[in-house]
């Protein structure tokens, strides 16, 4: 019997040898990024594209993923295994309110290019939780991050409101709006040309509870939180924020930094100290789909 996969195949075979300039592939984008610390030996892996905003479930995907909770709710990730080797993935919040614009257009700096530069240049690794109107506020810097394979985009809501009642003062999502708010992000993502946005989502400030969870099942992605707090946002001691990371990390942690000038002034320092401190103590630096997948999540 001919199999599906083997029909396929053939399906394949035939339209190249017969129209050269007809594609035949899957709906999944196999380019290839770095998942591990470029500065020891990268490994080359495969993600697909981001969640598609629809009311339907996101497409199988072969970037590594919590299996969902008890009646599909959203999964949630802390931090890798303790015992799987000294790997530590830094995490920033590109963060921007949808109300912010006026701001922006006034001056205001929520982008921060010396920091982006600074990893570049120590050859680290990243995941960038970027909020859709972030994207929309510096495409170019969205489209840049998204095309380097040293980083990894991922989603942190489109406006940056809260997703529970009180969180740090932000406006609140309605129940009913949060969906659409993280199927608006990916949306912002693709128009700004990054071209594959992960399955990841980090709420605003942190802040969830079960009917944000529920809210936002469904949608394929696992939400990412973290284990250290770096404290960089809105700090001025940048040696005060680098001691809270060093003293936090352990194997297998998620750091939680900030990419917005106006409110994390320190963070480049603060990475240009961290990061040969932590090597030093052996430690290899990954994005957050290698301690996920190191962590047992399926593709």
């Amino acid at each position: 019997m001919i199999t599906p996969v083997r029909r396929v195949a053939a399906l394949c075979a035939l339209a190249a040898a017969l129209a050269p300039l007809t594609a035949c592939g899957t709906a999944q984008d196999t380019r290839a990024v770095r998942t591990t610390d470029s500065a020891t030996a990268p490994a080359a892996g495969a993600r697909n594209a981001a969640p598609t905003p629809s009311r339907t479930p996101a497409a199988p995907s072969r970037t590594p993923t919590l299996a969902p909770g008890p009646a599909g709710l959203t999964p949630v990730f802390r931090n890798g295994p303790r015992t799987a080797g000294k790997t530590v993935a830094l995490t920033f919040d590109a963060d921007m309110t949808a109300d912010q614009g006026p701001r922006a257009a006034a001056g205001e700096h929520f982008d921060n290019p010396g920091l982006i530069t600074a990893l570049r240049t120590l050859k680290v690794p990243a995941t960038v939780f970027m909020t859709g109107r972030w994207a929309e506020e510096y495409p170019d810097q969205a489209r840049s991050l998204g095309r380097d394979p040293g980083f990894e985009i991922a989603n942190h809501s489109y406006s940056h409101h809260a997703f529970t009642d009180d969180c740090y003062g932000l406006p609140t999502v309605p129940e009913d709006a949060m969906r659409t708010d993280v199927e608006r992000a990916y949306t912002a993502f693709r128009k700004a040309g990054v071209p594959s946005a992960m399955p990841y989502f980090r709420f605003p400030g942190g802040c969830y509870d079960q009917r944000a969870l529920r809210a936002v099942s469904g949608l394929g992605v696992t939400a990412v939180q973290w284990d250290v707090v770096s404290g960089d946002a809105f700090a001025t001691d940048a040696d005060a924020v680098a001691r809270q990371v060093l003293d936090g990390v352990r194997p297998g942690s998620v750091v939680v930094m900030h990419c917005t000038r106006s409110a994390a002034p320190t963070t480049e320092q603060v990475v240009r100290t961290v990061v040969p401190e932590l090597r030093r103590r052996g430690y290899r630096f990954v994005k957050v789909s290698e301690l996920i997948a190191t962590a047992g999540g399926r593709r």
